[in-house]
């Protein structure tokens, strides 16, 4: 048995034609809705490129105990479980997050991998002079434009040189057995580099500067602006629906579909504009942020071209990987396996939990959506850790120095950890919006009109208190969150 996961990074379900967009040019995401399993209800967990990756190796929550960060000691990792059990596994990314602080212990959990370099900041080519930056829309950032400089030609791009070493790999390996490929791209992550060939495919009149790299922020810019992007998007959408059917092609050419799981996945969707905002973290999470793609292919079932509607998350990806090559999941993981969704639609769940650490917790039924908003001050908040590093920086001193050690949790294998204030509370990531939200999708899919129901709210805030105790939630987050327990 072999399995494929091809992951990108902030796929928007609702910008593909498999979901039903009938403006943008992806192909070959619609070949794969009719080669595999369509999930309607899937949804982020643990927000956002970290956290989201966290989540995939160790099926499990994590944004109510840290921010964004490491693999820390006590975690399980699916892809080290699968190669402890004699499964051999390989990572080829261009998501340079992996190489920085907060992300440098995951690949190492796996048998081998490539990194590809040259995606946005990527600290990839070194230039003392400073670059003539352009007249601009959103953001310009110094290594991005000096990285550019080195992407002019097709090949050279960091998706294209993914896929050829996930390819590579792939053919040299077709005859063997036992093997997990994570092929996984940065792309149509932010800023929308693409060159000519795509931008082709979306020809529109655009007369204002340079815009492909929307800020974290509402929308200043005007619709025309907005539209503009969307076609940047889309640009960069259609390149990577290009090096997915190259995959497939190479799986109808070796004939894996009859013994190789496909997945293909993302981290979190993004805001292009809708609810006037752009991005993925300062704001609610939307149902553009948070409901987002997963295409599976199970060669056991053979199901094809259906669709499932029971609720799923990213937590489940590590269980279901699992289950294919017969290993039995760890007791900390929280998610399930998917055969029986795939099978039969058999849910595996009645809500779904998820959030940013010091963000809204939201909780989903499927019908409805309850964000639940701290307090005011946004506190108290904690990281707890025994990996302490930021995004890309190592904790400071002064972090350090109010450290305290807690007893730890019960993932945390007996292990105490370290308890470290968080910085700022409310301005840990300058959220704004912060007010408790709840939708109802069944009358008001797009999330325009929030409801008050105050019978329905009670039984969503009775499902998140059940969920958080199951997460072994610090007794702080019922605080900030003003719940009572």
């Amino acid at each position: 048995m072999k399995s494929i996961m091809i992951m990108y990074d902030s796929l928007n379900k609702h910008m593909l034609s498999a979901y039903g967009c009938d403006w943008t040019k992806t192909p070959n995401f619609q070949r794969l809705s009719k080669k595999s399993i369509t999930f309607e209800n899937m949804y982020v967990g643990s927000m956002p490129c970290m956290p989201a990756r966290r989540e995939l190796h160790t099926g499990r929550y994590n944004f109510l105990h840290r921010s964004w960060g490491p693999f820390e000691p006590f975690d399980d990792s699916t892809p080290e479980i699968l190669q402890n059990s004699g499964i051999y596994t390989h990572l080829v990314s261009d998501h340079y997050h992996y190489w920085e602080d907060g992300g440098a212990t995951y690949h190492h959990r796996y048998s081998s991998w490539e990194n590809v370099r040259g995606q946005e900041g990527d600290k990839w080519k070194g230039e003392i002079t400073d670059p003539i930056l352009p007249e601009h829309l959103g953001r310009v950032e110094r290594q991005d434009w000096i990285n550019r400089k080195y992407l002019q030609n097709e090949e050279s791009t960091p998706q294209a040189q993914t896929f050829a070493r996930g390819i590579e790999f792939i053919k040299k390996n077709r005859r063997a057995d036992n093997w997990s490929l994570q092929i996984e791209t940065f792309d149509p992550h932010e800023p929308y580099f693409t060159l000519n060939k795509w931008k082709g495919h979306y020809p529109h009149k655009w007369d204002g500067p340079h815009f492909d790299w929307p800020k974290n922020q509402r929308v200043e810019e005007s619709q025309e602006a907005v539209r503009h992007l969307k076609y940047e998007y889309a640009s960069l959408l259609t390149k990577c629906d290009h090096y997915l059917g190259l995959v497939m092609d190479l799986m109808d050419e070796y004939s894996l579909w009859e013994d190789t799981m496909l997945i293909v996945n993302t981290d979190h969707g993004f805001l292009l504009g809708e609810h006037d905002w752009w991005a993925k973290c300062r704001m609610p999470f939307y149902n553009e942020i948070a409901n987002i793609p997963l295409f599976i292919w199970d060669p056991r079932s053979k199901k094809a071209g259906e669709r499932r509607s029971s609720l799923t998350q990213t937590i489940d990806v590590g269980p279901t990987l699992l289950d294919f090559f017969n290993i039995k999941k760890p007791d900390d993981m929280q998610g399930h396996s998917l055969r029986s969704v795939i099978e039969v639609d058999e849910p595996v769940r009645e809500v779904a939990l998820y959030g940013i650490f010091g963000g809204h917790v939201n909780l989903t039924d499927g019908r409805y959506v309850y964000m639940r908003a701290p307090n005011k001050e946004n506190e108290p908040l904690f990281h707890y850790t025994h990996m302490p590093t930021h995004m890309n920086s190592l904790f400071s001193t002064d972090e350090l120095r109010k450290m305290q050690w807690h007893q730890g949790f019960n993932f945390t294998k007996g292990c105490p950890v370290m308890k470290i204030p968080s910085k700022g509370g409310k301005g840990l990531r300058n959220f704004e919006d912060l007010e408790t939200k709840l939708f109802d999708l069944e009358t008001d899919p797009g999330q325009k009109n929030q409801i008050k129901d105050q019978t329905t709210e009670n039984y969503l805030i009775e499902k998140l208190i059940s969920m958080m105790k199951a997460t072994d939630a610090p007794e702080e987050q019922y605080t900030r969150l003003g719940l009572n327990i």
